[in-house]
């Protein structure tokens, strides 16, 4: 019962963060010349978007785990 009582915590926990947060940033380095004893890089920001379905979804999850494991033990 233990470990589906911490994966239903860990879904809902993720679920709540992917609903308030809606994605993360991560920056990425790019070299953008390179040309001979030249180069020249560039720091990019990328963002990936989470859809609130999908924390919704996690939510439901982690909800489903702990009614389930609640009743087998």
């Amino acid at each position: 019962m233990k470990m589906t009582l911490i994966a239903a915590l860990v879904l809902i926990g993720l679920g709540v963060v992917a609903l308030v947060y809606g994605g993360f940033k991560y920056t990425s380095h790019d070299r953008v010349v390179d040309v001979g004893p030249i180069h020249i890089d560039a720091d990019r920001e990328h963002s990936v978007p989470i859809a609130p379905i999908a924390g919704a979804v996690m939510i439901a999850a982690g909800a489903v785990v702990l009614v389930v494991g609640r009743r087998s033990a």
